[in-house]
């Protein structure tokens, strides 16, 4: 496979649905992802994966059961594996993340409306 360039904001252009991640690389096991957020997500954790959230416009709160930390433009967060969280956006925000290929976007326990088992790749 040979290189290719993504440019990010040309990617986010393809989709203006929320929670639905769309997958942009691969990387040694790990998926590359673009999402847009905007509402309450809902409480979940992975059992066996970290997850990281860089948010390339906006900003969102991450609630964890002990605080609520804003993440913004420019801002990364590395949530551990086991640790419950929820993303709440007031606005719009855009989001790449970082995955292991076996991450649900809803964990390990919760089924909703918001799961998606099957990402497409953009």
């Amino acid at each position: 496979m040979s290189p290719e360039k993504i440019n990010i904001q040309s990617k986010l252009n393809l989709f203006t649905d929320f929670w639905n991640p769309r997958v942009v690389g691969k990387l040694n096991g790990q998926l590359v992802k673009l999402v847009k957020f905007k509402g309450e997500f809902v409480w979940h954790k992975h059992d066996n994966e970290d997850e990281m959230f860089l948010v390339i416009d906006g900003e969102f709160n991450m609630e964890l059961r002990d605080k609520t930390l804003t993440i913004s433009k420019g801002d990364f967060i590395i949530i551990p594996k086991g640790t419950e969280h929820r993303p709440v956006a007031n606005n719009e925000v855009h989001v790449m993340l970082f995955e292991p290929d076996s991450t649900l976007n809803t964990g390990d326990s919760v089924e909703s409306d918001l799961t998606r088992h099957n990402l497409q790749e953009i």
